[in-house]
C-alpha cells in the first residue's frame, strides 16, 4: 500500500513541477520541469533522509557522545525486531523527534535537545518507540520524499514569484508562458503543496505509530505522558526553528502548533493530540 502512495505522491508533485514550468516558461518550460521532476524523483529516493536532516543541522551520535540516548535506541530497535538506526541530536529548546529514511535498514531518528530536557527516560523511550514504529511500519519513506519534494516545489515558487516581479511580461510569448498565470501559481503553490502532503500521508498512520510504539517502549502511558508534555511545549513556545510545513508531518507532534500561518488549518497533518492521548490509555486499560 505505502508503495502505492508513495508513487501516487511522486506522480502528482511532477504533475505539479510541470504544470509551474508551463506556467512560467509555457512548453519549454513544462518539459525542462519534466526532466528535473524525474531527476528529483530518484534523487528523493536516495538522498531525501540526509536533505531534511541536515535541513534542520541534525548531528549524528554514537555511543561515545551520547550512551544514554544511543542505548535506549538500540534497546528499542531490539524490541521492535529492527536494524540499529542512525541517531541524530537536533540543538533546539522545544521538544520534538522524528524519523526519516527509504527503509529500515537505512533509517534515522533525530530527537532535539529540549525534548531529552523536557521528558524522563521513560517519556523518552516512548517517544522513540512511536518513531521506531514508523520505522516498523515502512511509511518514512513516503514522508521524506513528500517533504523533499514539497521543498523543492516551495524554492522553485520563490524563484518564480522574483521572475514575475523583476522579469518581463510573456504574454506574447508563443509557449503562452508566463504572466499572470506565472504569479498565480506562484501564489497557490505553497498550499497546494502542502494539501498534496496531507492528503498523502493519512493521520491514522499516527494512531498505528503511538500503538506499536507504546507496545515497543513496553508502556503506552510512556508516550501518553510524552504527548501531553510535548503538546504543552507547542502550544506555549515559539514553534521550532526552521520548522516548515513541508516538514511539519514528519515529527511526533506538529512543530508549527503554535505558529501564526496563514492557512494554518491547512497544515494540520497531525491528529488532536487529546485523542491520541485519550486512545493510548485505552491501550494501557487507565480510566
Amino acid at each position: 500500500m505505502n508503495i502505492l502512495k508513495t508513487t501516487i505522491l511522486m506522480a502528482l508533485l511532477t504533475g505539479l513541477m510541470v504544470a509551474i514550468g508551463g506556467a512560467v516558461a509555457g512548453e519549454s518550460g513544462a518539459f525542462i520541469m519534466l526532466i528535473i521532476s524525474i531527476g528529483m524523483n530518484f534523487f528523493s529516493y536516495w538522498f531525501s533522509d540526509s536533505m531534511v536532516l541536515k535541513a534542520y543541522d541534525a548531528q549524528q551520535v554514537d555511543e561515545n557522545s551520547a550512551p544514554q540516548l544511543y542505548n535506549l535506541v538500540a534497546n528499542l530497535a531490539k524490541n521492535a525486531n529492527l536494524p540499529m538506526p542512525r541517531v541524530y541530536v537536533i540543538n533546539s529548546d522545544v521538544p520534538n523527534a522524528f524519523a526519516t529514511g527509504r527503509n529500515p535498514d537505512h533509517a534515522a531518528v533525530a530527537v532535539t535537545t529540549g525534548i531529552m530536557n523536557a521528558l524522563d527516560y521513560n517519556e523518552i523511550s516512548g517517544v522513540l518507540g512511536h518513531e521506531l514504529a514508523h520505522v516498523k511500519h515502512r511509511d518514512i519513506l513516503i514522508s521524506t520524499i513528500a517533504a523533499s519534494m514539497a521543498g523543492v516545489i516551495s524554492m522553485i515558487a520563490q524563484m518564480a514569484q522574483w521572475a514575475a516581479i523583476f522579469g518581463t511580461n510573456r504574454s506574447d510569448d508563443d509557449d503562452n508562458g508566463g504572466g499572470i498565470i506565472g504569479t498565480l501559481f506562484t501564489i497557490i503553490i505553497a498550499p497546494i503543496a502542502a494539501t498534496l502532503i496531507q492528503l498523502a500521508i493519512s493521520r491514522s498512520r499516527e494512531y498505528d505509530a503511538d500503538k506499536t510504539g507504546g507496545e515497543i517502549c513496553g508502556n503506552p502511558m510512556y508516550l501518553a505522558s510524552a504527548l501531553e508534555k510535548i503538546e504543552y511545549y507547542a502550544q506555549h513556545s515559539a514553534p521550532l526553528h526552521d520548522a516548515s510545513p513541508a516538514t511539519a508531518h514528519m515529527f511526533i507532534i506538529n512543530p508549527l502548533e503554535n505558529a501564526k500561518v496563514a492557512l494554518k488549518g491547512l497544515f494540520s497533518t497531525h491528529p488532536a493530540t487529546s485523542e491520541r492521548i485519550a486512545r493510548l490509555k485505552e491501550q494501557a486499560h487507565v480510566n
